[in-house]
């Protein structure tokens, strides 16, 4: 493989990073929340607005649109302003959006306010991917990554908790509120993640030939993203729905995705600090969590409690825990253009959870929840066979 392919981005001096990683990955906690407490407390919000499935379903579509499709400009707006500040716009964004959306009389306003949250969350991805390159050594960027990844796990935590703790007592809107409120504690910790001073990283000049193979992988490393994101982001979207037609009951499905979401979170982090031990087979690891991700919606088209509890688990461990590992192994194949490698991973991953709710929600209410499933297990196998086919790619050109 070419030098230029596999080499990290310099390794800067020796700072205190850790911290900056951790209010960055707490930060897109609270961007990507307004998308998974509107997923999560969907069956109340239908329920007293009197909206269907699919019109729920098309709101949090346009969330995870606007964080697909508004990434290339988020992109360069990542680029030029402080990570700082880009970090707080994003947290104070969220908080505002899951505040008006409890509001919400109708569909028009809860749309209008997802529609700009996905628009902030889209700053996160490019301003991680930058202070990982500028901040953390190469042989810790995968556990970095993967803590930047757990943030997707950490989103989905604190809206079964409100599903569990809130909504029986209080309703939708308080819950909503809550949710607001908490996406407020990034703000004070963004400081932390201040990237160092000095000239950007010089950009390695590529041949045609090898260009031309980093673009193709790119793309089936997006597709493979967006693949596996669409039916591990149509579970978490409907996580409450699915289990309560498994049997479960409104708490405990609410509990059963928190303990889901720490299970995520775990996978995530622990996955980044073994696979920086051997960075070259992180596109096995990769493969191989998106194929237990489609076993484990394999078994949630079952339909029943039990294989819901273990379908469930493993969707959200294994088959969304790929993520950070995803982001490290792009950083790797793209030395000096870290917004790039951001970018790539979150529009694939988001324009898979754009296709989600809205699709999962209109062949569920024609098809059953079964079926569906069903179908987010396929579409998660031709997600494996995406990843390893640019994989190949990259092994052949070397």
């Amino acid at each position: 493989m070419p030098t230029t392919i596999t080499r990290g981005l310099p390794t800067r001096s020796p700072v205190r990073h850790w911290p900056g990683i951790a209010a960055t990955a707490l930060t897109a906690t609270v961007a990507g929340m307004p998308g998974f407490t509107v997923g999560a407390l969907a069956p109340a919000i239908g329920a007293d607005l009197h909206l269907s499935r699919s019109a729920v379903g098309l709101a949090m579509s346009l969330f995870y649109a606007a964080t697909a499709f508004g990434s290339p400009v988020a992109k360069r707006v990542a680029a030029r302003l402080p990570a700082t500040t880009v970090l707080a716009v994003a947290a104070l964004v969220a908080s505002a959006v899951m505040l008006v959306a409890s509001r919400a009389s109708g569909p028009g306003l809860l749309t209008a306010a997802l529609l700009v949250g996905g628009l902030s969350n889209a700053l996160v991805q490019p301003v991680a991917s930058r202070l990982i390159a500028a901040r953390v050594p190469e042989r810790r960027r995968s556990l970095a990554a993967g803590m930047i990844g757990a943030a997707l796990g950490a989103a989905a935590l604190v809206p079964g908790l409100l599903v569990a703790l809130v909504l029986p007592a209080y309703g939708w809107r308080t819950a909503l509120l809550v949710a607001g409120v908490a996406a407020l504690v990034p703000v004070a910790l963004v400081p932390l993640a201040r990237a160092p001073g000095g000239p950007p990283p010089v950009r390695p000049k590529e041949a045609g030939d090898e260009r031309r193979t980093v673009g193709r992988v790119l793309v089936l490393w997006a597709l493979a993203a967006a693949l596996s994101a669409t039916g591990n982001n149509a579970v978490a979207t409907y996580f409450v729905a699915l289990g309560t037609h498994s049997g479960l009951g409104t708490t405990v499905t609410g509990n059963l995705l928190s303990l889901s979401a720490l299970f995520a979170i775990a996978v995530r982090i622990i996955a980044g600090a073994l696979t920086d031990r051997a960075p070259h087979r992180n596109a096995a690891v990769i493969v191989a969590m998106m194929l237990t991700g489609g076993l484990g919606l394999a078994l949630i088209a079952i339909g029943t409690a039990t294989t819901f509890v273990l379908g469930a688990i493993l969707a959200f461990s294994a088959g969304w825990g790929w993520t950070g590992l995803l982001l490290a192994t792009t950083l790797r194949l793209v030395p000096g253009r870290t917004e790039d490698a951001g970018h790539t991973v979150q529009i694939g991953v988001y324009a898979g959870a754009t296709i989600a709710p809205f699709a999962f929600g209109a062949l569920s209410s024609a098809l059953g929840f079964p079926a569906t499933a069903l179908l987010a297990a396929v579409a998660a196998v031709v997600a494996a066979a995406a990843m390893t086919a640019g994989a190949l790619l990259l092994r052949r050109a070397g």
